[in-house]
């Protein structure tokens, strides 16, 4: 009797709205209803179009999808949303199951797989378990109705045999699939991963990969569709609008449609129950071209929704609402575009139909130029796999090749990403990427920060939105965006167009304790725009030192959560996982006195006398980065090198491995290898590993002026002294190979890899020699004339290559591809860089240059 009681108690703390979609209709939701209170729960349906109830009054929210208009209001307030899924594991378990794993989120990617694991490695199984969970998925110990995937690596283990035998609707697939997922950072299709005949292991490397269409962005390709949709030009076509009723819209005049298209939505928009109006502060949705502007900037602060043209046609279609922000070419574009992305010249590979068209538009959204073919003076190629002769022409010509992740990334962020990314680079053997175009959303924090951040925002140290204690206080730091009620009183332009500073967050500081105590569901930025509840009021400075009171007095209140964390900030690894282990060589550790100055700002009677113990024992700061390289007392013994690299780091010497980041290089000689011969180009102070060996044995930081690293013989071998390198170093400033373009042929001794470091640490270009009959010379032109004055023609084209048969060989085509361009060719002896690289002065190619009749002699 007492389990039935526990059982029907179980939502007995909850109340859930469940939220109606085309995934989740009215009958389904009834249902879920019942269930709930059955088992001592509130629920309550919502149905669009109709008014999101105040969100104040639920601890969930049930949802398939998160295309709903509260969902940013919900995020902000904390309150969790579920897929219905959630319901029925909560019973299964008997308590309530964690919120995170039953998200609809798509940033969650994992959200709709539940896996169970046959015969694969441990390691590997932890691994993947570790991965789908942190993606949104769920893990399953054994064969069920709910298991989506089995990981496995045969189809002829126990469970894939079960699965094969009862005929489940269950996927067999490799773990590849999953390590694609998780670089990639979206799902792809597990069809080519997929037992007993996975497409991976069987094709061949240059076989064509499949194309597919992409549908999620139909209808989300452009930011200025041509004409109306077909399907809504007649209505008799199609069942009555609902999607706007009751709901007031805005166009902006920065649209630039006509009179009779103008129109034409209006009468759409009104035989849909809704109204157009010219007020924005009266309207729920704002229709505009760029971000800019008064209109823009007042519905953003009230949390309207704000989209463009090519969104209202979507929702006029599908008759669904969906957020602005789901869809990059959804939301209002930027006049100027992101910086660093004028001047950039991008191609596309391998995309097709309507993600292509997508694409380009997002190119020139960007501020880049799409070239519909791929040319020398190209920057980029994005391409949906690796498999074509435009990536392999790019790669020759040392184009950057990325996937469509590194342009949808840097849109959404608006800042141009890194390409040196690993999520950037990747592509999948047998997938075709144009299956994940259009899966990116944009940040809201970013479009506030950049576009429409507050003007009575207080300038203070940068801090996180403080998390409130209680859900009331939560649901007040924002107003639910989409087709919430607006605020009824109306702003002046002119108090809007207050100058407003960079980089700010508004909810945090521009709201008084009266608000926060109302317990109503208020927008923050109207009392902002307001003083002491008046409309239209002119700031006075009587309002705008209270203001400056109130916002002062919000400063002191969340003070101590800026100080926490901005100390979390500073352990490596973040705030959220934890940081390094205690044995990790570059952990970042507090000096004593900077922990002192924080003991002393509480109570020095209640410091915990164990952490007075550990403050002790923390290691001094770092006083040298050191490069080592040659030590041999490291060679084939890890647990010495891990050892007495905790103990070197604890006497301040932090052991790293690239020579732009280190201070000092230690080794027993003049030594070719690439640390070394980098290092010299930084100019760093260079050492006798007797440094590192003495320091160990004495157990405290010497000073490295008394180990200097001396080699005559090598000196003399290699024709330099390390003395004139180290003042030609500094003269140089990593621009000694500035203007020379060099080759090098991928099977060269040493590897690619090594030359090209040394070629970047000089200020030069290389790129690998395929054999093919091409060349990248973007700077042939603008760069002549400042290399001729720094005594360089730039006619010369060089060659590291040695005289083995393969090698030699690609001799005549890099000859033919550098006079086709009216240059010079030079295949030299990887002695030429070196010996350039280790002297910090230019050298003759003369001695060094091969050609075939040493090759003949040497036979």
């Amino acid at each position: 009797m007492a389990d039935q009681e526990g059982e029907l108690q179980l939502f007995s703390q909850c109340k859930v709205c469940i939220i109606c979609s085309k995934d989740l209709t009215a009958d389904t939701a009834h249902q879920l209803a019942s269930r709930f209170e059955e088992n001592g729960g509130e629920t309550v349906i919502y149905e669009p179009p109709a008014t999101f109830p105040p969100l104040t009054e639920f601890t969930h929210l049930m949802s398939c999808t998160i295309d709903f208009p509260a969902f940013d209001a919900a995020s902000d307030s904390l309150i969790p949303i579920v897929k219905p899924y959630w319901l029925q594991a909560c019973l299964q378990k008997r308590k309530l199951a964690n919120p995170r794993q039953y998200s609809p989120d798509p940033r969650l990617f994992l959200n709709d797989v539940v896996i169970t694991c046959g015969d694969i490695p441990g390691g590997d199984k932890e691994a993947i378990i570790g991965g789908v969970l942190a993606k949104g998925g769920i893990y399953s110990a054994k064969v069920s109705q709910q298991v989506t995937h089995l990981v496995d690596l045969t189809a002829d283990s126990d469970k894939a045999r079960l699965i094969i035998a009862k005929k489940l609707n269950i996927k067999i697939v490799l773990p590849h699939w999953f390590d694609d997922c998780l670089k990639l950072g979206r799902r792809i299709d597990e069809r080519p991963y997929t037992l007993p005949d996975p497409e991976i292991l069987r094709a061949a490397p240059d076989a064509p990969i499949r194309s597919s269409e992409n549908r999620d962005i139909i209808g989300a390709s452009t930011t200025d569709p041509a004409s109306l949709p077909s399907s809504v030009k007649s209505p008799d076509a199609q069942p009555k609008l609902t999607v706007f009723q009751g709901k007031h819209i805005m166009l902006c005049a920065d649209l630039g449609i006509g009179p009779r298209l103008s129109g034409s939505i209006e009468e759409i928009i009104n035989n849909g129950g809704g109204s157009v109006t010219s007020d924005v502060s009266k309207a729920d949705i704002l229709i505009c071209r760029y971000r800019d502007g008064f209109p823009y900037r007042m519905a953003s602060r009230l949390n309207k929704d704000v989209g463009n043209i090519s969104w209202l046609y979507h929702i006029m279609t599908y008759n669904t609402w969906t957020s602005p922000l789901r869809r990059l070419l959804h939301y209002p574009v930027s006049r100027s575009g992101i910086q660093g992305f004028k001047g950039l010249k991008i191609s596309l590979s391998n995309y097709v139909g309507e993600a292509r068209a997508y694409l380009e538009n997002l190119i020139t959204a960007t501020g880049a130029e799409c070239t519909k073919t791929l040319k020398q003076e190209n920057t980029h190629l994005v391409t949906a796999h690796g498999n074509s002769e435009k990536c392999a022409a790019a790669k020759e010509w040392g184009l950057h090749v990325v996937n469509h992740l590194w342009l949808e990334e840097s849109y959404a962020k608006w800042k141009l990403q890194p390409v040196s990314d690993p999520r950037y680079t990747h592509f999948p053997k047998r997938t075709n990427l144009g299956e994940v175009v259009g899966h990116t959303r944009l940040d809201k924090s970013v479009l506030e920060s950049m576009f429409f951040p507050s003007e009575s925002t207080v300038q203070a140290p940068a801090s996180p939105r403080r998390v409130m204690q209680s859900k009331e206080q939560n649901t007040m730091a924002a107003k639910p965006s989409g087709f919430m009620q607006p605020p009824s009183a109306k702003v002046t332009e002119s108090e809007s167009e207050v100058p407003q500073p960079q980089g700010t967050t508004p909810r945090a500081i521009g709201k008084s304790r009266k608000s926060i105590d109302s317990h109503k569901l208020q927008t923050p930025v109207r009392a902002r725009l307001t003083s002491e509840g008046k409309e239209n009021d002119t700031p006075s400075s009587t309002s705008s030192r209270k203001s400056k009171e109130a916002a002062t007095a919000r400063l002191h209140e969340i003070a101590p959560d800026i100080a926490l964390y901005e100390k979390e900030l500073k352990r490596v690894g973040g705030v959220i996982y934890g940081g390094r282990r205690k044995t990790d060589e570059d952990r970042v550790t507090l000096s004593n006195s900077k922990k002192r100055r924080s003991m002393e700002a509480g109570d020095e009677s209640d410091a915990d006398p164990t952490e007075a113990k550990k403050q002790k024992k923390a290691r001094p700061a770092v006083a040298m980065h050191l490069l080592i390289t040659g030590y041999q007392k490291w060679v084939g013994n890890l647990k010495k090198e891990d050892s007495d690299k905790r103990q070197l780091r604890d006497l301040g010497i932090l052991v790293v491995q690239d020579a732009r980041k280190c201070s000092h290089i230690a080794a027993p000689s003049i030594l070719r290898t690439p640390k070394f011969v980098n290092a010299l180009a930084y100019g760093r102070t260079i050492v006798s590993v007797d440094f590192i060996t003495q320091c160990l044995k004495q157990d405290e930081l010497l000073d490295p002026a008394d180990f200097p690293l001396e080699d005559e013989a090598s000196e003399k071998k290699y024709g330099f002294s390390l003395e004139e390198t180290m003042t030609n170093a500094k003269d140089n400033k990593n621009k000694l190979l500035r203007g020379y373009h060099v080759y090098c042929v991928e099977t060269i001794r040493g590897g690619f890899d090594a030359f090209k470091s040394i070629v970047d640490a000089n200020g030069g270009e290389i790129s690998p020699f395929r054999g093919r009959v091409s060349y990248r010379s973007q700077r042939e032109e603008s760069d002549d004339e400042s290399l001729e004055e720094e005594g360089h023609s730039g006619r010369d084209v060089y060659l590291l290559s040695s005289t083995s048969q393969d090698q030699v060989k690609l001799w005549p085509r890099f000859r033919q591809m550098v006079l086709g361009t009216g240059k010079t060719p030079r295949i030299v002896r990887v002695d030429w860089l070196l010996d350039i690289a280790m002297s910090q002065t230019m050298r003759a190619a003369d001695a060094y240059e091969l050609d075939e009749e040493m090759v003949e002699r040497s036979e």
